[in-house]
Formats: structure tokens, sequence, C-alpha cells
């Protein structure tokens, strides 16, 4: 899901900018902010005031809220901020103890479409030594943020940017669901220890060591979806959004879901009769081996597919944006590759 999409700032107050909005986050007259929902979003579009800066706003809720405070920034530590703890704990497990990480979407049982950022999050990004964003058009308000964060020296990490993908393809769209492209993931961790190793170089050695044993784990990751190419390739798979297509192009899994029903379930919209029956007849048919689904959005049409598929035998896996509950990066990963595996036997 591209979160771009879902952010808008809206002014709830009742005086001369009530009802506003402008992309960022949500201001009245009391200082209150909130991010929108999809049908918030939708519902305001034609309120749009393109006088505000984003800067001002920011600016305005910083002072609204006293009580936010700043990272401590003399403890010896490179201050990390990440868009997802996905990427949050990519960062710890390369920069270990001598790293403090804080992550501004970690709470497992969170759509990350409905993120409500807060002030906290604007003084974190003014003191980090490093951000880490997922780019492509996801995470586009750690951007926005971060032109009202004062924060020029900060070293920022886009796994997008340094994933080498065409991120405007002529055809289709970007497929941002990074963290799930394993090569990428090797990527980011790389530039972590190199960036680690800039802020921090006298404990280059530790950074170097971890990021090898990171990225040998997920070269074993890398090895496992190999192993399931060469005994499923062509194998027919349902998604329920773009989300696990890195993977499940990896293991070498053809998508058969109608293009117009990821797009609509991504993008919030309703699914046309047409194209919801053309997809749960993927199931009734037995075209496809699984349905992998998102597990952090869902609503009425993305209920009646799980269901088609439970009903007609076919092996349902969940995909999601952030890590689940007790599991750090590379043991959920695990865990979903064997799901899969599980799946097509």
């Amino acid at each position: 899901m591209n979160i771009r999409r879902f952010y808008g700032l809206q002014n709830l107050g009742s005086k001369p900018f009530a009802g506003t909005t402008l992309a960022g986050c949500t201001i009245d007259n009391e200082s209150h902010y909130r991010y929108l929902s999809p049908l918030e979003i939708t519902t305001v579009r034609a309120k749009i005031v393109p006088v505000l800066s984003v800067g001002i706003l920011l600016s305005l809720a910083l002072a609204g809220c006293s009580g936010a405070s700043s990272p401590p920034k003399d403890d010896g530590l490179i201050h990390v901020v990440a868009s997802t703890d996905v990427y949050g704990d990519i960062a710890k497990q390369i920069g270990g103890d001598l790293v403090s990480v804080t992550s501004i979407i970690s709470n497992p049982s969170q759509d990350p479409h409905s993120y409500e950022a807060d002030a906290q999050v604007q003084l974190s990004l003014s003191k980090a030594d490093v951000v880490i964003q997922n780019g492509g058009g996801y995470d586009d308000f750690v951007d926005t943020l971060l032109k009202g964060a004062n924060n020029p020296g900060v070293a920022l990490v886009d796994a997008a940017a340094v994933s080498g993908h065409d991120q405007t393809p002529t055809t289709g769209e970007f497929n941002e669901h990074l963290w799930y492209d394993f090569p990428t993931v090797t990527k980011v961790a790389t530039k972590l220890e190199s960036t680690f190793s800039r802020l921090d170089p006298k404990n280059a050695a530790t950074f170097a060591a971890n990021g090898a044993s990171f990225s040998s784990a997920v070269s074993t990751l890398e090895s496992s979806e190999a192993a399931i190419r060469a005994s499923a390739s062509g194998e027919g798979a349902a998604i329920t959004e773009p989300v696990p297509l890195y993977m499940l192009d990896a293991m070498g899994l053809v998508n058969k879901t109608p293009e117009k029903f990821s797009a609509a379930i991504e993008g919030g919209t309703d699914v046309s009769p047409l194209v919801l029956r053309e997809t749960l007849a993927l199931f009734g048919d037995h075209a496809v081996k699984l349905l992998a689904y998102n597990a952090q959005t869902g609503g009425p049409q993305t209920a009646q597919v799980v269901a088609a598929a439970k009903k007609a035998g076919v092996a349902v896996v969940p995909v999601r944006e952030t890590l689940p509950a007790g599991k750090d990066y590379l043991e959920w990963m695990t865990d979903t590759v064997a799901a899969i595996s599980a799946a097509l036997k």
C-alpha cells in the first residue's frame, strides 16, 4: 500500500482555516494535529489550501505540544529514526548496542496507512544522526517531516534509492514493498554498515561483523527462495495487495490476481462486481496454490477472498508491513518463507 496516498492535513477548528486540507498533517485552532484516513482525505479533497506551507504547520505543531522532549545526544550512541520497525530492526542488527533506534511505526496491530504522527516524531527526526525510509512513495511523510526538522547533517538511507529498481517503469507501477526483496534488504544493510562506520569509525569492525552476519542470514533466505523456485516455478498465487510480490517472483510463482482487484484494495476503493467474481473464481477453479493477504489491512471484499480461499482448501499465508509481535526481521521472513513452502506442497 502506498502510504503517500492516504495522508492529508486538516484543520478541525471552527475559525478561518477550519476544514482545510494540505498534504502533511492536521491542524486546528487548538494546535491539534492528526493524519487523515483515506475516507477523510476523499471528503476534504476539494478544500486544499496551497498557500500554507508545511514548514509553518510543523512549527505550529511543535509549539502546541510542549510535552515532547528531545532524545539525548551526549550518550555516545548513533541515533537512528526509521519509518517502520522493519528498518529499525535491521538498523539494530547492524548497529547493536552502539545505536539507539526509534521506529516511527512499530505497533504490530496497527495499519500503517492510518498512522497518526505527533510532535515527538518531529523532534526525534530533528536530533537523528541517521534516518531510514523505504522511499518510492511509501513513506513520503518522512520527507515532509524532515523538511521542517532543521537537521541538514542527517544521513538519509532510502531503500528505494539503493535498490537499483526503476522507480518510474514504463509499464505498471513501482512496487514499493521492498522489505520482501532480499537483494534490496542486503543493500540497505550494507549502506547502514558504511554509514555507521563513517559516524563512529572506532567501531567500524563491529559494524562490519554485524553486517556480515545479517547478510549471511539473508543469503540463506535467498537460497530457500531458490529451492522453492526449483520445485514450484510456474505455480499460481493470488494476493490482496502487491506487498509480497518480490518474494513470490523470486520463488517463480505467477501472480494470477486480476490487476484491478489488487489495485483497488491497495488504493482503498471498491472492487467492481465483475473483477471480484474473477478473483473469487481463482479459488473455486484451483488456479492458485496459495493466497498471500495483507493481514494489517482488510475490508468486506478482502474477507470474501480469504473466505473463498479457505473454503476451496487453498492455503492462506498472511503478509505484513510491520514486524509481528515478538519477532525480528530475520525470524519473520524465515517464518514467511516456510509458510509459503508448506502451502505449495
